[in-house]
């Protein structure tokens, strides 16, 4: 997946996560509603201060907006949780720990 498509998925998840808009996250970056659907789909690659006004709506930082590692194949993500879970049986307080966040995350 390209750059521009990674954002742009990250960007609508953050946005729909917090409940805003497009409309009003356009607004409140200082953009146009089909600039940001544009950056959304991977079509427009945003400025370093259009990139700037979003961080700053969003209330993220640059780091959230860049890892990208959750976007991988849903299989490759099940893979990995299962090697983590694999790594750590011999340890019992990190499997309950890894079960409270799975609950938490399960239950919300």
């Amino acid at each position: 997946m390209d750059i521009k498509k990674e954002l742009g998925i990250k960007i609508k998840r953050l946005r729909q996560k917090k409940g805003i808009t497009q409309e009003e996250l356009a607004e409140m970056a200082n953009i146009s509603v089909r600039t940001l659907g544009g950056i959304e789909i991977g079509a427009n690659f945003m400025t370093a201060q259009t990139m700037e006004n979003i961080i700053k709506c969003l209330g993220i930082s640059a780091k959230e907006l860049f890892d990208s590692e959750h976007l991988k194949p849903t299989e490759d993500l099940i893979k990995e949780i299962h090697s983590t879970i694999n790594a750590n049986k011999g340890n019992r307080e990190k499997i309950e720990e890894i079960y409270k966040v799975v609950k938490a995350i399960v239950l919300t």
